[in-house]
């Protein structure tokens, strides 16, 4: 007897005419004929929007939301964000090109990254916007090539806390990292940046990412908002901004349940309300990606073969990890678990089948699902990834085995 794998949170962000998926008012099937192929990955902006709004509402008013582009730098995507958000944080000169072709200011967008190339770093002393300094010799660079440009660099410094987001899916703070400076090394350092000739913004804390417990999020955010008034006294100038990361998550997996965000705004205003008493100036920003475009994603593809194998179900797809690589499993995951997926098509099924749906490659990596109930596919049906607006195309190998590009569209 084939198992079945454990049912996805429900997916309802999306709604459903006759059998087929709505995106941005369109019905699949019609979407498909519009993007002229498959497979292409599907960006809703009204729940981007929607997304931002909620956010705001639970969020303390004076806190400033920024969009992290390296969850989804589509150049589209980046402009109907620069509307809705206060500001950009960078991962590359390649997203801060996207970013500067919208209409967000210089001075609201940050870049980091523990290997900026001088090129890189140069660029941006150019283009004014705040550069997260990684380490002692990323900051001397930087004083260099500011000295040397006749332009005065913004910079933050990043800092490595000691402790870490528990919890989280992927830790950035805590222990040995190659992100940022060691908390213990800053009032050093901090003596250093007083002698450079730079313009002091403040700090970046970004301790972890997709956390969806509330306790280990407030936790971390008031360990940074306390570790920021304690180096206050040891700045160059008053703290300007102060960027205390994200790891807001979105579920997933069996099991997974929604964060409570409203929790994590109120607690928030209370430890922004402290840490004003002693920095009133200072801006707090959280930096959010996946939060915020993650589910208002899809990767939709198409079935080209149903086979059967040893009593399995196999529909093969002409998508798969090169194009989203994260839902292959493999993309940090220690034990493969699927995404939520759906026959966009027969929405309204009531036939099921246990199947597998694997993807072109001539590899056993190529797997979109494992073992999944969903209703009966043919060739020619729309299989439908949900949670794929954030780290999906851009973070998987499109190269692998030279096979066809996928679309991407903002509907």
């Amino acid at each position: 007897m084939t198992k079945t794998a454990p049912q996805h949170p429900a997916m309802d962000q999306f709604a459903v005419n006759g059998n087929n998926l709505v995106i941005g008012g369109i019905p699949l099937t019609v979407l498909a004929q519009r993007a002229g192929s498959t497979p292409f990955y599907v960006y809703d902006r009204q729940l981007i929007s929607q997304r931002v709004a909620e956010l705001r509402q639970q969020m303390p008013q004076d806190l400033k939301i920024h969009y992290a582009l390296k969850a989804n730098p589509m150049p589209a995507v980046v402009q109907h964000f620069a509307g809705l958000v206060d500001g950009f944080d960078l991962a590359s000169a390649g997203e801060m090109k996207v970013a500067l072709d919208t209409p967000m200011p210089a001075e609201h967008i940050s870049l980091a990254g523990p290997g900026k190339r001088p090129a890189e770093l140069a660029q941006a002393i150019a283009a004014g916007v705040t550069i997260n300094v990684e380490s002692p010799n990323e900051l001397e660079t930087i004083a260099q090539l500011s000295e040397q440009s006749g332009i005065q660099a913004r910079i933050a410094l990043r800092i490595n806390p000691a402790f870490e987001l528990k919890a989280s899916g992927m830790k950035m703070g805590g222990g040995a990292k190659q992100f940022g400076i060691d908390e213990e090394l800053l009032p050093e350092i901090l003596k250093r940046t007083k002698i450079l000739a730079l313009d002091f913004q403040g700090f970046h804390i970004y301790s972890g990412s997709q956390n969806l417990k509330a306790e280990a999020i407030i936790d971390a955010q008031q360990k940074s908002l306390a570790l920021a008034a304690r180096l206050s006294a040891d700045c160059p100038s008053p703290i300007k901004k102060l960027n205390i990361g994200g790891g807001y998550g979105i579920p997933y997996f069996p099991g997974d349940t929604r964060l409570n965000t409203q929790a994590v705004g109120d607690a928030l205003a209370e430890s922004m309300g402290h840490f004003h008493k002693t920095n009133p100036q200072a801006q707090v920003i959280v930096e959010l990606g996946r939060y915020l475009v993650g589910e208002a994603g899809l990767y939709v593809c198409q079935v080209l073969d149903k086979k059967i194998s040893r009593g399995q179900i196999y529909l093969v797809v002409n998508g798969g990890l090169h194009h989203h690589l994260a839902a292959s499993g493999n993309f940090g995951q220690v034990i493969r678990k699927n995404y939520p997926a759906a026959i966009g098509n027969k929405m309204n099924g009531a036939v099921l089948e246990t199947v597998n749906i694997v993807g072109p490659l001539c590899t056993p990596l190529d797997m979109l699902a494992d073992r999944m109930a969903l209703p009966k596919a043919e060739i020619g049906d729309f299989v439908v990834l949900y949670q794929s607006g954030a780290y999906g195309y851009t973070a998987s190998p499109t190269k692998f085995l030279s096979q066809p590009d996928a679309l991407e569209l903002l509907v």
